[in-house]
């Protein structure tokens, strides 16, 4: 009977190689949840950091398309090689900010109320 192989989760692939007193500051910087004071300002996107929360979307052929040829685009154009992923990460993170900064007047509230 054949066996499956058992591959590397891409965690153990990337796990830090510093010792731990050197890379203390780094890490730390990177697994930090983003806080939303006035004094400390706007949120921001997670970035590559681990998820423990997952949610499910559902979107159009063409919704993904374009999503593909942004990222495409980012990583030909600006040499960004993100994923689609960290790509709606972003977007999210950038509307909620401007929802924040303008609440009425913002994109989204424009965008809901045209529907």
């Amino acid at each position: 009977m054949a066996r499956r192989v058992s591959l590397p989760a891409a965690d153990d692939l990337f796990r830090p190689t510093a010792p731990p007193d050197e890379g203390a500051a780094g890490a730390s910087e990177q697994t930090a949840e983003p806080t939303a004071d006035a004094a400390t300002g706007p949120k921001k996107p997670s970035g590559r950091v681990r998820h423990d929360e997952k949610m499910t979307v559902y979107v159009t052929s063409d919704e993904l398309l374009d999503l593909e040829h942004a990222r495409l685009l980012l990583r030909r154009s600006h040499g960004l090689a993100v994923d689609r992923g960290r790509l709606v990460r972003e977007a999210i993170a950038l509307v909620l900010a401007d929802f924040e900064a303008n609440g009425d007047a913002s994109a989204l509230v424009r965008r809901l109320t045209e529907e």
